[in-house]
């Protein structure tokens, strides 16, 4: 898939400062912004909402790579693409209907991912991913940043990869979850390309932004 790329997680951020932190981001070199969406329903814990990514969309032209863990997950899209996501990630657990849930990302004109956490099946995307741009694998229990990395969910990362390579498919295979020094050169031997670091860049190093990306892009 090329370039690897780095979407550090706002979730580890000083939202005291939320603005500056964004900025310092791109200037340290990230390629996208991940930013969690939790609701307090579908994963236990609550974070933010619409509002806030529209006040810090101004501030930068980097990628929004948006994880919404939220159910119902369809009556929000069009609040979120409005907000200024650029990708718009969901979990097929999370509506009755994947196609249409696809089908309304797109109709917002944004790219779309699908999210599987540690124990949610391939099955759950096979028969998907023609029709998305991403997929997002959950090396953590969603809910909480922090987590350490499940080494397990390495088998299905290959199996996706090995599905994508097998029918020629332009979709990015990206890993959120426990990411750090350690387990960077393993993911991405795996098939991995994206990959979303919330700690290790926020807090290893003195918080050096632009050494810790580069350390994970080139590790």
């Amino acid at each position: 898939m090329g370039k690897i790329k780095i979407s550090p997680s706002i979730l580890s951020a000083n939202f005291s400062k939320l603005g500056d932190e964004v900025l310092s981001l791109e200037k340290a070199g990230a390629d996208y912004i991940h930013i969690d969406v939790m609701d307090g329903h579908f994963v236990p814990n609550i974070t933010i909402g619409p509002e806030v990514i529209k006040k810090i969309r101004p501030l930068t032209e980097k990628i929004f790579d948006v994880h919404l863990m939220i159910s119902p997950v369809d009556k929000y899209i069009k609040d979120f693409a409005k907000a200024g996501a650029d990708i718009i990630t969901f979990h097929p657990e999370a509506t009755k209907d994947v196609d249409n849930t696809i089908s309304l990302i797109k109709k917002e004109n944004k790219k779309v991912g699908i999210s599987l956490k540690p124990n949610s099946k391939i099955d759950l995307v096979e028969d998907h991913l023609e029709k998305i741009d991403l997929i997002l694998i959950m090396s953590v229990e969603p809910g909480f940043g922090g987590q350490k990395f499940m080494p397990e969910v390495l088998d299905k990362v290959k199996k996706i990869k090995k599905i994508i390579t097998e029918k020629k498919l332009n979709v990015d295979i990206e890993i959120d979850g426990g990411i750090n020094f350690d387990n960077s050169k393993t993911v991405k031997e795996a098939g991995v390309n994206i990959l979303v670091s919330g700690s290790t860049i926020f807090k290893e190093n003195n918080g050096d932004l632009k050494k810790n990306i580069e350390l994970l892009r080139t590790n």
